[in-house]
């Protein structure tokens, strides 16, 4: 009692000056209330734009401590290797079947630092500079978007005099207040309507930008090939541009809007609350919503990553339908339809797992959002509206009914306003997320195709490529050298998948050295041409080969190309071109007589004009005719045809094969027919074991080799029914010689 007593004094002098520094502070603060209030509404505002740019930026990744197995890997190419290796992030945006990380769980695709990056590669795309067509649009839609704030201001204030007038009977306000609301509407609705256009404009923009720069990559340098054969990172290439660039394009032109306007909305309606009804509580409040939008925040789950693997699983079941419709006749002649229903229905219901899976989530995920935006914040809304009411505040007036009802309208029109904005901004991050994932994939194909355009490739190889000397051939690079003849100096034949068919390869064909290619299947022979044509890398070695232009290909089943029946004479090439070099439509019709195909002039209407499918409208024979009457239009130095004259009678191909020889064209011709041996000089045989033969082709020679080894054949075949023949006539000689005789009678 005796230390409470004397501690008693020091305890009333410390109320007396917290309580006069309490009333001096009170002072200070009426007296410098305009002060106060203005610097609070700086540092909100600060506070909301620093808050809102510190949760769209990414974070830094720990990075985590290296594996003891990677620590210890001395060899540089162990290390090379790790340094090559795609981040998970690339793996998880590429449209195919991309691998897994862990326990066969995808890669998250997150709003981090590598979103970041690779959007700002595409804005550079979409957005070539400040003075360009789009840069335009988006002042534009930005003016439209400011000036929708603007009304929605004055709606508010408008909102609150008419109730005002209401409340107070003021028949003239009244009216003069719904004409004013009728008025408003003009130039309102014409806001909303060009806001909605300059979006779809700018969303078009950006995908005619982007889908021009995807068909620059993908259809230059033969990279549409390379990316479905050579390299597993892009399984639907065509989804990828035709779907996901679209998607891509409108939801970053919707985010433009469904970020920017949100945070304007939240500093222009917020500063006007804290006029009406004071900057500190409403920084309280929102100090709350604060808190409660960063549990939202943690609680949302990752719908970039689910957006990513839904569109995968679009490309999925697309191409298993597209796989049908390329191979329907080798499908229908074997029947199987319910094999390949079966493998189109579980791509279909993998989608449909997935998707209904992402709709449960947004069931719960629904609740806690709605629940904290709009009834949570509803509630502190009404608490901001009251604060007027209950509470004196400096510099604001409270008169009598009207005068509170107005200031309550307008407020709670603000407040909702301002809420509204905050819970898009949330939303907006839900479909930030979703971008990241559009993102991802279209950006995993860019990345794919500068890759495969620079001869990096990923290909899952064959397990004898991990042997040390395949390795090593892998990764080595041979060189093409322009030149008149084919030449081919220690090259290797390797397939995408690391199986090498040849070590070394070395011959020289000239022009006028027509070449036969023989050997069984997967020995190399279209591996061959394929480097011929510059569709696989060459991996050593040197090619001396004309340019791509001189070397023609004709295949077993052509190739006919949408357009008229003169486009499938010339092509590649258009009918403008083929103006400017002076042929005429009487210069095909005499290339048709030479394959005698000329009544399909007259067998559609229109002539060379007439188009349909012609696919399915000719015949075998007709498109491997039409195919070589496209070869003799080209003149090619040299042309591999493979297997094309199948479907032709042996007179029709003696005189294609002479017209090849007459117009200087050099023939590799890949067949097993005996009749073509005649029509070549040399030969080049694959023996399917690692090795092959080239040299002269006596055709006379090979030709009577060819007829005796068959009559052998034959007469072998015709050995066993002979023994067995031979070993029935001995079984019946001794059943007779071993039968006792039957007695003779004698005559009388």
């Amino acid at each position: 009692m005796a230390v409470v007593s004397r501690l008693r004094p020091r305890i009333d002098a410390a109320k007396a000056e917290a309580l006069s520094l309490a009333v001096r502070g009170g002072v200070a603060y009426r007296q410098n209330h305009v002060v106060i209030q203005r610097l609070l509404r700086f540092a909100y505002g600060a506070y909301i734009v620093l808050g809102t740019y510190k949760s769209l930026t990414p974070k830094p990744k720990k990075k985590k401590a290296p594996d003891a197995a990677v620590g210890a890997a001395s060899s540089e190419r162990e290390k090379a290797a790790l340094a090559a290796a795609p981040p998970p992030e690339e793996e998880a945006a590429v449209g195919g079947r991309g691998k897994k990380k862990g326990k066969g769980r995808a890669p998250r695709v997150e709003v981090d630092a590598v979103f970041f990056a690779r959007l700002r590669k595409l804005l550079h795309i979409v957005i070539p500079s400040l003075r360009s067509r789009e840069s335009a649009l988006l002042v534009g839609h930005t003016v439209f978007l400011v000036l929708r704030t603007m009304l929605s201001l004055y709606v508010a204030d408008l909102d609150g005099r008419i109730v005002s007038a209401l409340v107070r009977g003021q028949v003239r306000q009244f009216a003069m207040g719904i004409l004013w609301w009728m008025a408003v509407a003009v130039p309102a609705t014409y806001t909303n309507a060009m806001i909605e256009f300059l979006q779809s404009k700018i969303a078009l923009s950006y995908r005619a930008r982007l889908t021009e720069k995807v068909h620059d990559m993908y259809l230059s340098d033969t990279t549409y090939y390379k990316l479905g054969n050579l390299d597993d990172r892009i399984r639907n290439a065509d989804q990828l541009i035709a779907v996901d660039v679209a998607k891509f394009s409108n939801s970053l032109a919707e985010c433009y809007s469904n970020v920017s306007k949100p945070i304007l909305d939240v500093l222009i309606y917020n500063y006007q609350l804290s006029r009406n009804v004071g900057a500190e509580g409403l920084i309280l409040i929102n100090l709350l919503v604060q808190g409660s939008a960063a549990l939202l925040r943690a609680l949302t789950p990752p719908f970039g990553q689910y957006a990513a693997e839904a569109q995968r699983l679009e490309g999925e079941f697309r191409w298993s339908h597209s796989r049908l419709i390329e191979n329907s006749e080798e499908i229908a002649f074997y029947r199987g339809q319910i094999t390949e229903k079966s493998s189109i229905e579980r791509a279909y219901f993998s989608l449909i797992k997935h998707v209904n899976r992402v709709y449960r989530i947004r069931i719960g995920h629904g609740m806690i959002e709605e629940g904290i935006i709009k009834w949570l914040w509803g509630s502190l809304g009404l608490v901001i509206c009251a604060i007027p009411v209950f509470a004196k505040i400096p510099g604001v007036k409270v008169g009598d009914m009207g005068s509170r009802t107005e200031a309550f309208v307008t407020n709670r029109r603000l407040l909702l306003s301002s809420s509204d904005a905050f819970g898009r901004v949330m939303y907006s991050y839900k479909e930030i997320a979703e971008l990241a994932g559009y993102t991802a994939r279209v950006s995993g194909l860019l990345d794919s195709m500068e890759e495969v355009k620079a001869g990096r490739f990923q290909k899952k190889l064959v397990s004898s490529a991990s042997d040390p000397e395949n390795a090593a051939l892998l990764k080595s690079r041979g060189t093409i050298v322009e030149s008149a003849d084919i030449i081919f100096e220690n090259v290797p034949i390797v397939t995408p998948a690391g199986e090498v068919l040849i070590k070394s390869m070395s011959f020289h064909v000239k022009p006028g050295m027509p070449t036969l290619i023989l050997g069984p299947n997967g020995c190399g022979k279209s591996s061959l041409f394929r480097l011929l044509g510059e569709l696989w890398p060459c991996l050593g070695g040197t090619i001396h080969k004309p340019k791509p232009s001189e070397i023609f290909y004709v295949p077993q089943r052509p190739y006919t190309s949408l357009g008229s029946l003169r486009d499938q004479l010339i092509y590649p090439i258009t009918a403008s071109e083929m103006r400017a070099r002076g042929d005429t439509d009487e210069d095909l019709l005499e290339l048709l007589r030479i394959v005698e195909l000329a009544d399909i002039v007259t067998r559609f209407d229109k002539g060379f004009d007439a188009q349909t499918d012609w696919n399915s409208s000719l015949s075998g024979g007709d498109k491997q005719r039409l195919a070589l009457a496209r070869l003799y239009y080209h003149r090619p130095r040299f042309a591999v045809l493979d297997e094309c004259t199948s479907n032709m009678s042996l007179e029709l191909e003696e005189k294609l094969y002479s017209h090849a020889a007459a117009i200087g064209t050099t023939v590799f011709s890949v067949s097993h027919r005996s009749s073509l041996w005649r029509y070549h000089t040399h030969c080049l045989a694959f023996t399917g074991e690692g090795s092959y033969t080239f040299g002269p082709l006596d055709a006379p020679k090979r030709l009577a080799l060819q007829t005796e080894r068959e009559t052998l054949e034959h007469k072998l075949l015709a050995v066993p029914k002979m023994r067995a023949r031979l070993e029935s006539l001995k079984q019946a000689q001794k059943e007779r010689i071993s039968r006792p005789s039957s007695p003779v009678r004698r005559r009388a």
